[in-house]
């Protein structure tokens, strides 16, 4: 790498101020299939703590020294944002909704351009909403000494002292020290991830750290090297905001500019080109957790080295991965295994071929098969629907309304639909008719008919919904209102 190119306007920059943490929450983690899929992928879930990954990274970066965070996610996942940074007593958040994923360099130049409109040296601090580390304050302790690196200029990586030959990550080579900023090192060269035989001599050599992709620098210094490196990319982001939607917290990006973005990672679009690049190295107990042997690696252990989480039996066993949240497992005289089950699909892998989930997930996609994208539960604002049972003119769903929660006001072109409570009572709207059903009651909602149920009590209302007609996908629905902004959205 040439010689790093000293800070600009190093004056203007304050030292002190709050690091304000982007918590990029887009990808859909295809390696850790059948719990991880673009429906509810493996940040919204609690895989390693009480709490789900995103509350975890959320609450690493809060309270003295850190200012109101920007999580950027997609828009279909914008609920389940902000009701897990509600119930993790994260306020003033600002959530950036991106229509279509193009890699984090649009999405961190979304929310730099933002954050630049109230602070133009506003130091941010990038990180993923789908890590975890174990030691916060050697991470407190990192971002301080990348956060004086951002104030004269750089764009500073944290860098992860590797502690196996690891082939899902990138590795940077340091160089000098940089001398404005203690604890930094200038970058000789990127590395991408390598084979297992290149892993194995780059951890020997001591000399190499794992690329964490978490990444520390001024709103106006990362603008400045986009618009070197990829001005196209900024003028479609500036495009995107410029033409954006502002709903309450909710940032809307415009689709048709957004979707025109070249779709890059901040890695290659400046870390990798940049002449202001520094690398803070660190030890954090930090895990991407990119696959099942991570989170084995990482998870409280037996005896034997097994982990068991749900309904699981494990005999003889050694060194497995059992996960269930659907049917019991039973496994017998079985080593360096994974065995993960849901309702709806089950996965059994050798440890060593983890990497390789993903060529299931692509198989999968390729044949459509749902199994790829959802689960059978599918969470939305008022609560959740899962699918029972369906037929080619039928189908059966349990669903579950909050109470106080509603469903949008809609009707349908080629399904009818009869509700049965199970528990609870729902307030009906049915053209200009409402009543009231209660457990063991139910409603007709004939083809074509304007409908919606309300929970007005203080417990869940559960019923049954029996579809039946020509068509029962989900894109049969018009939205008439809806309390939570989704009118002639799809789905729910």
């Amino acid at each position: 790498m040439d010689t790093l190119e000293l800070p600009i306007a190093a004056e203007r920059l304050v030292a002190g101020s709050e690091i304000v943490p982007v918590i990029l929450s887009g990808g859909t983690g295809t390696r850790l299939w059948p719990i991880s899929r673009e429906s509810l992928p493996k940040q919204f879930w609690a895989l390693v703590s009480e709490r789900t990954m995103l509350q975890e990274a959320l609450l690493r970066t809060s309270g003295e020294g850190f200012g109101a965070p920007i999580v950027v996610c997609n828009r279909e996942h914008r609920f389940l944002v902000a009701e897990q940074l509600r119930s993790a007593g994260i306020a003033e958040a600002r959530i950036v909704l991106e229509p279509v994923g193009r890699n984090s360099a649009p999405a961190i130049a979304a929310a730099a351009a933002i954050a630049i409109e109230t602070n133009p040296d506003a130091v941010l601090c990038m990180l993923p909403a789908d890590a975890t580390i174990r030691d916060v304050p050697a991470l407190h302790h990192a971002l301080d000494l990348a956060a004086a690196a951002a104030r004269v200029g750089c764009i500073a990586t944290i860098g992860i002292r590797p502690t196996r030959p690891e082939t899902g990550y990138g590795y940077i080579e340091p160089a000098a020290p940089f001398p404005h900023a203690s604890g930094t090192f200038e970058i000789a060269r990127f590395i991408e991830k390598p084979d297992r035989e290149r892993a194995a001599k780059l951890v020997a050599s001591g000399e190499f750290l794992w690329n964490s992709g978490m990444f520390v620098f001024t709103a106006a210094t990362l603008m400045a090297e986009l618009e070197t490196y990829e001005p196209e990319l900024m003028r479609r982001v500036r495009g995107a905001l410029g033409a954006a939607r502002h709903d309450g917290d909710f940032v809307w990006l415009d689709e048709a500019e957004f979707a025109a973005c070249p779709a890059i990672s901040l890695d290659y679009a400046v870390a990798e080109r940049t002449r202001r690049g520094v690398v803070v190295p660190a030890d954090l107990g930090w895990s991407d957790v990119g696959s099942w042997d991570a989170l084995w690696e990482i998870s409280a252990k037996d005896a034997d080295g097994n982990v068991g989480i749900g309904d699981v039996m494990l005999h003889e066993a050694e060194n497995c991965y059992v996960r269930s949240s659907g049917p019991l497992i039973s496994v017998v005289g079985v080593k360096d295994a994974v065995v993960v089950a849901t309702p709806d699909a089950i996965l059994v892998l050798d440890k060593a071929y983890a990497q390789d989930v993903k060529a299931i997930v692509e198989r999968l996609r390729q044949q459509s098969r749902p199994e790829a994208a959802i689960h059978k539960r599918t969470l939305r604002p008022w609560g959740y629907y899962e699918s029972v049972v369906a037929g080619s003119r039928f189908q059966v769903k349990r669903i579950l309304v909050n109470p106080g929660a509603e469903l949008s006001l809609q009707k349908h072109y080629h399904r009818a639909e009869h509700w049965i409570v199970v528990e609870g009572s729902g307030l009906v709207t049915r053209d200009d008719r409402e009543f009231l059903v209660s457990e063991n009651e139910s409603a007709f909602l004939p083809l074509g008919a304007v409908h919606k149920i309300k929970n007005p009590g203080r417990i869940p209302l559960v019923f049954v919904e029996v579809q039946s007609g020509s068509y029962l996908g989900e894109d049969d629905i018009v939205r008439l209102e809806d309390r939570y902004g989704r009118v002639q959205a799809p789905a729910g």
